[in-house]
């Protein structure tokens, strides 16, 4: 097959392992900037050029689109399912996966659990929007932020009130959630693959601070899923229609409960902490679903 990696930048550990992984089941790959392509948009003859040339057809798109270039990038990726190319994760649904907002009320609608969530607009209903998700220790998040940055853990409503203040004061989207305490800092990344569980770790926060994200210097270790856990996450991924997702779930009395879900998840930590070739997984997946004459419906 020939296989284009959409990708800002082919040096990234996941953009490398991905290529390698399909140069070494026989296919040929393309990394491609999605910010150098531009694209023809007609009823008989759309294309796609890059760098001054027409692209060919490619069997397979993988996207790695970064959440800065969500917008232009997922519309590369439109006009190569439109050109019949088979996507690693459908453009609608990485839309879908980045409005924290919109993905989890798909997420509820659905019925899997999630930290209680606010999100208001008028500074008038601060004080009511803390005391509907518990009060003070809660969590304020940015609607667009990614990797642990834009959130805030606030201990006292004071803080809160602070922080969602200044938040508004940058014309930013903001939500609110209760602060899982039981949760120690610690939450369980599942990466999801087509229809199954391949790897799950165990994120724990850095001393003093209460995000466990890789970026943030938390440190991790392989995870032993439950069933239920393991259920809510694949059941997270197909309610956004993602076929890769990193599923990230928060331990809480109550049951697991989904935080996050990562349309483009890094292959980097997951990989070296559980010895799993991911990436291959990912191009066997791809391998079963690019059927010749594969087209897919572009959906809103």
């Amino acid at each position: 097959m020939k296989i284009a990696i959409l990708s800002r930048d082919g040096t990234l550990w996941s953009c490398k392992r991905l290529r390698e992984a399909a140069i070494n089941r026989g296919h040929l790959v393309d990394i491609i900037d999605p910010l150098s392509c531009y694209m023809t948009v007609n009823p008989t003859a759309s294309s796609v050029h890059y760098k001054g040339r027409q692209l060919p057809h490619y069997d397979a798109v993988i996207p790695r689109i970064g959440s800065a270039i969500t917008y232009y990038g997922t519309a590369v990726l439109r006009q190569f399912e439109l050109l019949g190319s088979y996507p690693l994760n459908e453009s609608v649904a990485i839309t879908r996966a980045r409005d924290k907002l919109r993905s989890l009320q798909l997420l509820a609608r659905q019925g899997i659990d999630l930290p209680l969530t606010g999100m208001a607009h008028s500074p008038d209903d601060t004080s009511d929007l803390i005391e509907m998700v518990g009060g003070a220790p809660l969590v304020v998040k940015l609607v667009e932020g990614t990797q642990g940055i834009g959130v805030v853990l606030a201990e006292t409503r004071q803080a809160a009130e602070s922080v969602i203040d200044a938040f508004r004061g940058l014309n930013a989207h903001i939500l609110v959630q209760e602060y899982i305490k039981e949760a120690k800092g610690k939450d369980v990344r599942c990466l999801v693959v087509g229809n199954q569980v391949v790897a799950a770790i165990e994120r724990q926060a850095k001393e003093g601070d209460f995000r466990s994200n890789l970026h943030r210097g938390g440190i991790a270790r392989v995870a032993n899923i439950t069933a239920q856990e393991r259920e809510v996450a694949l059941k997270a991924a197909s309610t956004l229609g993602l076929e890769v997702a990193g599923v990230d779930i928060l331990r809480s009395a109550r049951g697991p409960l989904v935080m996050e879900v990562n349309a483009s998840p890094g292959l980097e930590g997951i990989e070296k902490v559980t010895g799993i070739d991911i990436a291959a997984l990912m191009i066997k997946w791809i391998e079963k679903q690019a059927q010749p004459g594969f087209c897919l419906k572009i959906g809103g």
